[in-house]
């Protein structure tokens, strides 16, 4: 039980620093990776608190906001990198 007081301290810390990172991010691409790191940290919030309180269905939701954070993290990435949602090839009107 003592570790798992430990552990939830320093994972509070870390949350504390990753929303500062999210708040001053000089770019959208260090937002991105504070918002990725954000959801990575309450995937392990919840596995800590499916570990207090023994219940097994905190897991998989975990599991599932860990999935969505990854397909979050793809589509954002795609956006800031292409400046679109959809890449189109750009084709010359031939007349």
């Amino acid at each position: 039980m003592k570790d798992l007081i430990i552990f939830s301290v320093c994972l509070g810390f870390v949350a504390l620093l990753n929303i500062y990172r999210m708040i001053k991010g000089p770019t959208a691409a260090d937002r991105m990776v504070a918002a990725d790191c954000t959801d990575i940290l309450i995937s392990l919030a919840m596995m800590l608190f499916s570990l207090y309180s023994g219940r097994g269905i905190y897991l998989d939701i975990a599991i599932i906001t860990a999935m969505l954070g990854i397909i979050n993290t793809m589509l954002v990435g795609r956006y800031l990198d292409k400046g679109r949602w959809l890449y189109h090839a750009d084709t010359e009107d031939s007349d």
